[in-house]
């Protein structure tokens, strides 16, 4: 510990979902898709493994970006790629944030929103969710030096309407908006849309979750080109190869076969509402969802026992231990076979838990 810095002390990294070795689980903890990438994603990576590996890729992920720009119409410098949505939304910290004002954020939101702010000495203010887990945009109308929501949020997967993001980006216009977009293929309404209207509005994307592309770490922003100008003059003062050549072959062919992907949200959204169901009938209260999971509390049985009890039983689930959200569970809508066995296991559970 004695070369350690002051800050390498202090710091509470984020700690992401448990991966254990020791059997083989049903992970429903992690937010992973549970289908495949498309065919033509895996023949892309082949060729690109085959052919380019001795080179270094494009700094400027040139051919990436052309395919974000046709994917949703945007003019390419519009657009920044990182590896991972993370990258992304750490890079903003330095290239958007001052530390004499506080950035803004709910206090039950994705959990590496405040390790950046401490990673790069920036204040921040988390604003209370209410009490169904809903975002007050009017809390937001304060003075900040940015914004940032998940939309939909994360663990709880509720999604705030288009409408209020405007009236939201319309209360800061001296501020920027950052709308981290990682599950909006799972049901929502994506703000890219509002990127040409507002030069305050930045939305992150990840192709981790609907383009089965976790395995990759490839996310990208969307905003006014000043905006990404900025985000370009912080990455290239770490690292200007984030993007790596089977990393862009992998998202560019993600991004030419919409069909694929579009089907396999579609499959997710079904098995997710078929969950939802059957979890009402055991009992548990479910936070309405448009994502690739649930957030959950059962009327009787807590839920970190339920946690336990699960994963002794080979099924991983996230439990966050954490004020006001100690009593829920967050589950990954996995295939349609693996959310059976969970219900099924469950069912056993709770019998299990009552008759005690």
């Amino acid at each position: 510990m004695k070369f350690w810095s002051e800050l390498t002390k202090q710091i509470n990294p984020y700690v992401p979902g448990e991966q254990p070795q020791d059997k083989e689980y049903i992970k429903l903890n992690t937010n992973e898709n549970p289908y495949p990438p498309s065919p033509k994603v895996l023949d892309a990576v082949k060729k690109a493994a085959n052919e380019s590996l001795k080179l270094y890729p494009d700094p400027d992920s040139n051919k990436l970006k052309q395919s974000i720009s046709e994917f949703f119409g945007v003019e390419k410098n519009m657009i920044f790629t990182g590896n991972g949505s993370d990258e992304v939304l750490a890079l903003c910290y330095p290239a958007f944030f001052n530390p004499d004002k506080p950035i803004l954020f709910p206090d039950i939101t994705y959990s590496f929103l405040p390790v950046f702010a401490s990673l790069f000495n920036l204040n921040y203010e988390t604003i209370p969710l209410s009490e169904d887990f809903s975002i007050n945009i009017f809390d937001y109308k304060k003075d900040n030096t940015g914004i940032i929501i998940a939309n939909p949020n994360a663990p709880t997967g509720k999604y705030l309407e288009l409408a209020e993001i405007r009236q939201l980006l319309e209360f800061n216009k001296n501020s920027i908006v950052i709308i981290d977009e990682a599950y909006i293929d799972f049901g929502g309404e994506s703000a890219i849309k509002m990127t040409g209207e507002y030069e305050n509005l930045l939305v992150v994307h990840t192709l981790s979750k609907s383009r089965s592309l976790a395995g990759i770490r490839l996310g990208y922003a969307v905003g006014n080109s000043k905006l990404i100008e900025a985000l370009n003059r912080i990455k290239s003062s770490f690292n200007s190869y984030t993007i790596d050549r089977i990393c862009s072959a992998a998202g560019i062919a993600a991004f030419k076969d919409s069909d694929y992907y579009a089907d396999i949200s579609r499959k997710i959204i079904k098995t997710r509402e078929y969950a939802e169901k059957e979890f009402i009938k055991m009992d548990f209260k479910a936070i309405p969802s448009k994502s690739n999971f649930l957030f959950v509390t059962h009327k009787n049985i807590k839920a970190e026992q339920l946690y336990i009890s699960l994963k002794k039983n080979g099924i991983l689930v996230r439990y966050f231990k954490k004020p006001r959200i100690d009593n829920y569970l967050r589950i990954t809508i996995g295939t349609d076979e693996a959310i059976d066995e969970l219900l099924k296991t469950l069912r056993i559970i709770i019998k299990t838990e009552n008759r005690d």
